[in-house]
């Protein structure tokens, strides 16, 4: 049984990026680039005024502040005209600044009268000019290729008239519950049935980062209804499956996906929550197989799962950055596996205080909703006391979740 370490490690180690595609620059917020991508040409272009204002001499202020104002150059106007000795061109924010001008005097520092400007204060040589290439240079690199398509990436791009790019595929997922006592949500339950609430969970974590929920519904605890699922979720780029996976007689996802041909990898992790967690290939499908119970299903998920989903969709980044975080009151655990402790997390003074968010029962499902990070508990140890350092993983959203 591979340790929580090995088994990301193993996983990461035989997943790959997913095909590339062209899209619309519209459609390309929170992807990765698949190319390096250069500047055609200088940013900015020209020289141009970063204020509403004046272009003058800067010698001519210095001989006098009182300027004749002759020519006016709009945005998107042109400079031709070479700025004459004693005199102001008025100039507008993203304008071409006119020969022989080497500063602009913002229009609040002046006063008009009579066509002529009375320049009040200082003014300094090349104030409010924006130099051609001060931004970007010709042939220089403004994405490179693993990048994250942000806001601010998206409008570098389209500064340079990028209309379609060259992106990571998005990982389409399917996700297949298991078990005759599950209904839909919706559906009225009866004695003993319990809703399917970890499709829906899966596919928000899914849709979190980028990744496209494929729905296969319930696979009920007959061979036929696993084959013919299994088999539907073997064409898309990766399976999640939840439930099935432990030693009950009825428990039939791994005999049906050996029977697909499915290559088992490793069947149980040494964690809590989460041991009978499996991970599988066919082909180049990863096939994950999550716990039923819900916590232990989204813990999996983040831990586990959602690394490797990243990778294939391009991310050079996968696992989350880890906080040092000081607990708030004593925890035991047994000793032997990793324990994935949910807790609230809270910032004092520049410190990271982790707060346990309740009974860590796996069948305790509002200490997820209240957690803010996993707190990675080590194998060996047993006991944690109050004002003990441990690492946590920041779940989404994780600072939002103080009050709760």
């Amino acid at each position: 049984m591979p340790t929580f370490e090995e088994a990301r490690s193993s996983i990461l180690q035989q997943v790959a990026p997913l095909g590339i595609e062209r899209i619309s620059l519209l459609d390309a917020g929170g992807r990765i680039i698949a190319e390096n991508v250069t500047a055609p040409w200088d940013m900015p272009r020209w020289n141009n005024s970063a204020m509403d204002g004046f272009a003058i001499r800067f010698s001519d202020w210095q001989n006098s502040p009182r300027l004749k104002v002759e020519g006016y150059i709009p945005a998107g106007g042109t400079a031709e005209k070479t700025v004459a000795p004693g005199t102001a061109v008025r100039i507008m924010t993203g304008a071409p600044i006119p020969p022989g001008a080497d500063a602009v005097v913002p229009i609040e520092q002046t006063e008009e009268n009579g066509g002529e400007i009375l320049i009040n204060g200082q003014v300094r040589i090349h104030d409010h000019i924006r130099f051609a290439a001060e931004d970007v240079k010709t042939g220089e690199r403004i994405i490179p290729a693993g990048t994250l398509l942000r806001p601010a990436e998206i409008g570098m791009l389209a500064s340079f008239s990028k209309i379609f790019i060259p992106v990571y595929r998005r990982a389409r997922v399917a996700i297949l519950s298991t078990g005759d006592e599950l209904i839909e949500p919706g559906e009225t339950a009866g004695a003993g049935q319990i809703i399917n609430s970890n499709s829906l969970a899966l596919a928000a974590a899914l849709s979190e980062i980028g990744a496209e929920p494929v729905f296969l519904g319930i696979a009920r605890d007959n061979r036929e209804a696993h084959r013919e699922k299994l088999s539907e979720g073997l064409k898309a780029d990766a399976l999640i499956t939840s439930a099935g996976v432990s030693a009950g007689d009825r428990d039939l996802v791994r005999e049906t996906l050996d029977e697909l041909g499915v290559e088992s990898v490793f069947w149980k992790v040494d964690i809590k929550p989460g041991r009978p967690t499996a991970f599988a290939r066919h082909g180049n499908t990863p096939v994950f197989s999550l716990p039923g119970n819900p916590v232990s299903t989204m813990i999996t998920f983040e831990e586990l799962v959602r690394p490797a989903l990243l990778r294939m969709m391009g991310h050079q980044r996968v696992i989350k950055p880890t906080v040092r975080a000081v607990l708030t009151e004593p925890v035991s655990k047994k000793p032997g596996r990793l324990h994935f402790l949910r807790v609230q997390i809270k910032v004092d003074e520049g410190l990271y205080l982790a707060n346990p968010s309740g009974d860590q029962n796996t069948g305790i499902l509002k200490t997820m909703v209240r957690a803010g990070g996993l707190a990675l508990l080590p194998a060996e140890r047993e006991h944690f006391e109050a004002g003990d350092l441990v690492e946590v993983h920041l779940l989404g959203g994780g600072l939002e979740m103080l009050d709760k």
